[in-house]
């Protein structure tokens, strides 16, 4: 198993982070959470999670040991790929999703785009002796911050990709009335899909 790779980090991508080790260059898959820590040409330390499959070796990266397990843990529910477990990371921090099993609150799954209502309470009753109890604070994740929450994120992700800051503000008000829909209808703004589609409309200005 490859637990963490540590090195300058020579590419980055909206999911991905390539991380340079001996000369080698490790493509990792990342949150965008994650991704926003990290800046081109700085030395960086990423845990690991190799997903071994018939076609594919592919390595998943996580700011700490806590977000790897929690990571690992969650695919032991049926129904939970590294995808889906990626994407429950994304949006809610290890601890926020512990306190959610542990208290049953579904409606912060079903936050996770993928999951519906009884996909949220499948998980919770699988989830609920596996992930154990809140060992902090839970701090609130991409989807369930505070309204201006999403902007902070998705300004410094983008600045982590090495967008100017200027850039990353025209890119993240082009991308607001989306967001603002998304809390009208009485979701969340789910970072993760904003980055895509800022992304998008910087592609378009070049």
């Amino acid at each position: 198993m490859i637990a963490f790779v540590s090195g300058p980090v020579a590419a980055l991508a909206p999911d991905a982070a390539v991380v340079e080790v001996g000369g080698v260059g490790i493509a990792v898959q990342c949150t965008p959470n994650t991704l926003s820590g990290l800046r081109l040409g700085e030395r960086t330390k990423l845990a690991t999670s190799l997903v071994v499959r018939e076609d594919s070796l592919t390595l998943y990266g996580f700011a700490d040991d806590d977000e790897r397990q929690t990571f690992e843990l969650l695919q032991t529910a049926s129904g939970v790929g590294p995808r889906l477990a990626q994407a429950m990371l994304a949006v809610h921090a290890p601890d926020a999703l512990r306190l959610a099993v542990s208290t049953g609150d579904e409606k912060a799954l079903t936050a996770v785009p993928g999951i519906g209502k009884k996909g949220a309470q499948k998980l919770l009753l699988e989830l609920k002796d596996r992930l154990g109890a809140p060992v902090g604070g839970a701090r609130p994740a991409a989807g369930a911050a505070a309204p201006a929450g999403w902007r902070d994120q998705l300004q410094a992700a983008l600045v982590g990709l090495g967008y100017a800051a200027r850039e990353a503000d025209e890119a993240v008000a082009a991308v607001a009335p989306q967001a603002e829909a998304a809390a009208a209808e009485g979701g969340t703004p789910q970072v993760p899909q904003l980055l895509k589609a800022a992304l998008r409309t910087l592609n378009r200005a070049r």
